[in-house]
């Protein structure tokens, strides 16, 4: 494989030049500063973007890094002419060589709709341009925090540590954001064949034990407050739900939990006796008891799941459990490695508000989670649910 890269010699440029360099067939270092390029990379060959059409003929792979962040103190014509057209230029440039592929590097800052700052607006709005590209597959790949060698910057300091204390350190600091090593991303240009059009790079968190527990200590400790506090308010609510219409105060189904396995999931009832088992955006309003509306609106209806979570088989925060008899969204899930991780009462999707109703939206935006998973992330997700986002999934009319 032949492969060129702009903006090399920014911090990911740095580390996976080295890493490409002895698995490709070529590299070719495209750049604005061509001096600087040459004394980062003496023995790599380089060229500007205006002589990209002549050297790029017959490379595979393109990887474009060139990018203003934040860090630059600059107005926002020059976030657009770098971030914007120059990314559509590049491209089109690309596909005119022959290149068969374009991968436009971010940051997944830029997937939060609410960042503002002229990165995130420049970056979407390549996004959007390069769509109109013809002749090359262009695939957006958003990064989180990035990962070389050797820490760098105020967590050099790791470097020179005893491992007995680095490594449980490094852990509950990858713990609290989510990270993806360099030789991540030269692995992935590698090895891709499938064509996609978003794909976000992370480590995840299966692996790091400091996560696993701070997000059980977590679920713990929200499970053993709502039963010391609570106690007294599960009973009334108990009370009002069994005595305000027929059938039982508590509410058991079976839903799909870790690995896809089958568990016994309970909530303080909130619809009519005899109410079809389907997903809840199937099924009539009418259905709804009139303290189901209250609750449901509340959340408190989610609360006797702190059985489910002292039992481990939910956590607090996580992709919210399915029906077995929702076929669609289960395959959906399984495709994208949701069940690899356990559901939960709240999660990213449902703070979003998209819900059940549509299985496809419902996995990608459960897969996003799982690759953005980190402990500040779920005491986000926490905090905006406490705060009223998202209202749980709507009932049909």
């Amino acid at each position: 494989m032949k492969i060129v890269i702009t903006g090399a010699s920014g911090y990911v440029g740095q580390n996976i030049v080295p890493i490409l360099k002895d698995q490709c067939e070529a590299l070719l270092l495209v750049g604005r500063d061509g001096a600087k390029l040459a004394r980062m990379f003496p023995d790599m060959p380089n060229c500007s973007f205006e002589e990209m059409p002549i050297h790029a003929l017959d490379f595979d792979v393109i990887i474009h890094l060139s990018v203003l962040n934040n860090k630059a103190p600059v107005s926002d014509a020059d976030f657009h002419d770098v971030n914007v057209t120059l990314t559509a230029e590049t491209a089109n440039a690309a596909a005119a060589c022959g290149i068969k592929k374009f991968y436009n590097i971010s940051s997944v800052h830029v997937l939060d709709d609410q960042n503002m700052s002229q990165y995130a607006k420049s970056k979407r709005e390549a996004v959007s341009r390069l769509v109109e590209v013809s002749g090359i597959e262009v695939t957006n790949v958003y990064l989180p925090f990035v990962r070389g060698a050797e820490w760098n910057g105020k967590l050099a300091f790791l470097n020179s540590m005893p491992l007995f204390l680095a490594k449980p350190l490094q852990a509950s600091l990858l713990a609290l954001k989510p990270s993806v090593k360099a030789e991540r991303l030269a692995r992935f240009v590698m090895q891709s064949s499938v064509h996609q059009d978003i794909v976000i790079l992370s480590e995840g968190q299966s692996n790091n034990p400091a996560y696993k527990v701070m997000k059980r200590g977590m679920d713990l400790l929200f499970a053993v407050a709502v039963i010391a506090l609570l106690w007294w308010a599960l009973l009334i609510i108990w009370a009002f739900v069994r005595f305000g219409s027929p059938g039982p105060g508590i509410f058991a189904q079976e839903r799909v939990g870790l690995h896809g396995e089958i568990f016994t999931c309970y909530k303080f009832r909130t619809m009519q006796q005899g109410t079809v088992q389907t997903g809840t955006h199937e099924v009539s309003q009418a259905s709804v008891t009139p303290i189901g509306r209250f609750l449901r609106g509340t959340k408190l209806d989610e609360l006797p799941q702190v059985w489910n979570i002292l039992k481990n088989e939910i956590s607090l925060i996580g992709p919210r459990p399915g029906l077995p008899v929702q076929k669609k969204l289960f395959e959906e899930r399984q495709a994208r490695g949701v069940f690899d991780v356990k559901p939960g009462i709240s999660g990213l999707a449902q703070i979003n508000d998209v819900d059940m109703s549509d299985p496809i939206k419902l996995a990608i935006w459960d897969a996003q989670y799982i690759a953005l998973q980190s402990f500040i992330l779920d005491l986000k997700i926490s905090l905006a649910t406490v705060q009223g986002g998202g209202q749980g999934d709507k009932t049909s009319i």
